[in-house]
């Protein structure tokens, strides 16, 4: 079974209450939720809250729901305590809360390797970079990839270094670069172990979990996808995502 769990965190610290923003005139939780239902290969989504407030929310619109502890640190280990009473899950895809838009398509993209060969036990997307200010960005993470599409390293920065350019926007032209979209895809026993490791030296200088897979030796896939996310971090980001929403509802009504 292929089971979706969408980790929603009630108290985050840059946009307090962030599953239950409206965006129109529904909670993002909601939105996130029926993008990913669009997705063609999920057979179950389950919204994992650590709040009564998110759980009630999402039981009013339909989804099943599952509390867990409040002390759960990140996504990936609330997914894990998911995951753990769910058997007969042998895939898992950690789908964003705070990605209210997220096309279904792209969770099928992600899914899809794990499907076609059993030896991949992760799988991760990257979107090619085009403009400046997302590579310059560091909260926009890198990721760079073998000639098997596996990744080598992520990073805030901009990888690969480009030695021959004069600039940052010279070595965007003359290199392939790209943006690591967060949407991860585990095989059961990946995603136990990899919660069960202790966070690793260029997790803890970069920030970035998935970089305690490649320090232990478990390898990601990545699938190069043309679509794109919108995540939700802050009351600006919520702002802008309002405004999205607004010119969507537009043209559906044109």
């Amino acid at each position: 079974m292929i089971v979706g769990i969408i980790p929603a965190r009630f108290s985050s610290s840059r946009l307090y209450g962030k599953p239950l923003a409206l965006i129109g005139n529904k909670p993002m939780i909601q939105h996130t939720y029926e993008s990913a239902s669009k997705s063609n290969l999920l057979h179950k989504i389950i919204i994992a809250v650590d709040d009564e407030r998110v759980a009630e929310a999402a039981k009013s619109f339909g989804a099943e729901v599952m509390m867990t502890p409040k002390e759960i640190a990140t996504g990936s280990d609330r997914i894990a305590y998911v995951a753990k009473k769910l058997p007969s899950a042998e895939i898992i895809v950690n789908i964003q809360g705070d990605e209210p838009f997220i096309p279904g398509r792209m969770i099928d993209e992600a899914v899809e390797p794990l499907l076609f060969d059993p030896a991949i036990s992760v799988s991760t997307l990257a979107r090619k970079i085009t403009a400046l200010s997302e590579l310059k960005s560091s909260s926009v993470v890198k990721v760079v990839f073998d000639y098997q599409s596996f990744a080598l390293y992520f990073s805030r920065s901009p990888i690969p270094f480009v030695r021959d350019a004069a600039t940052i926007a010279e070595g965007l032209k003359m290199a392939n670069m790209f943006k690591h979209v967060g949407l991860y895809v585990y095989r059961r026993n990946a995603l136990l172990k990899f919660t069960s490791l202790q966070p690793t030296d260029l997790e803890n200088t970069e920030k970035l979990e998935q970089l305690r897979m490649l320090e232990n030796g478990i390898k990601i896939k990545v699938v190069e996808t043309e679509y794109d996310s919108y995540s939700v971090d802050t009351a600006e980001d919520l702002e802008h995502a309002k405004a999205f929403y607004k010119k969507y509802l537009k043209k559906k009504e044109k």
